[in-house]
């Protein structure tokens, strides 16, 4: 019977203070903690499977706490989120929700979260990202990026941009979130990777594919991670590798 295997982790880097991403997979939420060491889950194939990682925005205040509300409401819809239309709309809550947490709560305000995953359904994978945290497919023909980045493009000289033009929450209104939503055919042997900025700021891409090539999904996993970690960590650094097998 086929299956979907899952190897993530997440780590605070070398430089923050505190982990604010946050991982989803399935039922299965890790929050503002350190797994140095990659986790595999494995899940049947059928059932709608989601898989997130949620970037706290950095220089905002409790982005840990957006990123947490909002993979623990992914992980509480399972079996709701069966198609392109149903996603947009859990998107779209999840940018109502994060704003009104922050009612009457001034410690919270402007708090938001990029978010970027993959939807594994029975006949297709969706992709979904709003923010720039991102999602690559890994193929025979190369490392492919196919979400789209919520950001400007960089300033010359420069590979990236800490900047982003759309998140959930923030300082944005209630319903101005356009999320990025694609369905792909899905194969066996698909593999993804959906991470956060802190493994695609300091790593180029070319080395990202370099290791997903040599390396099986555990090990590229703790190669990615230390790949980051050599070149600074200078973020938090969260990474899940989606696999479908026979």
């Amino acid at each position: 019977m086929p299956y979907i295997a899952v190897t993530a982790l997440s780590h605070v880097g070398l430089v923050r203070e505190r982990n604010e991403d946050s991982l989803v997979v399935g039922p299965w939420t890790l929050c503002g903690t350190v797994t140095q060491n990659p986790q595999t889950l494995l899940f049947p194939f059928g059932r709608p499977l989601v898989v997130a990682v949620a970037d706290g925005l950095g220089g905002q205040p409790a982005g840990e706490v957006a990123s947490e509300l909002v993979v623990r409401h992914l992980a509480s819809l399972g079996a709701e989120l069966d198609g392109e239309d149903a996603l947009g709309d859990a998107l779209r809550r999840c940018n109502h929700a994060v704003h009104s947490a922050t009612d009457g709560r001034p410690d919270l305000a402007a708090m938001g979260t990029t978010i970027a995953g993959a939807l594994v359904l029975p006949e297709s994978l969706v992709v979904f990202n709003v923010g720039d945290s991102k999602v690559f497919r890994a193929a025979p023909d190369g490392l492919h990026q196919v979400s789209v980045d919520d950001s400007p493009p960089p300033a010359p000289g420069h590979r990236t941009t800490s900047a982003v033009t759309q998140t959930l929450g923030g300082s944005r209104g209630y319903h101005t979130i356009v999320p990025h939503i694609a369905a792909f055919e899905l194969t066996e042997g698909d593999r993804y990777l959906v991470c956060s900025d802190g493994l695609t700021d300091p790593v180029p891409d070319e080395e990202i594919e370099d290791l997903l090539r040599v390396h099986d999904d555990g090990r590229a996993a703790f190669e990615l991670w230390r790949a980051a970690i050599d070149a600074g960590g200078p973020d938090n650094i969260t990474l899940a590798l989606v696999r479908v097998s026979a």
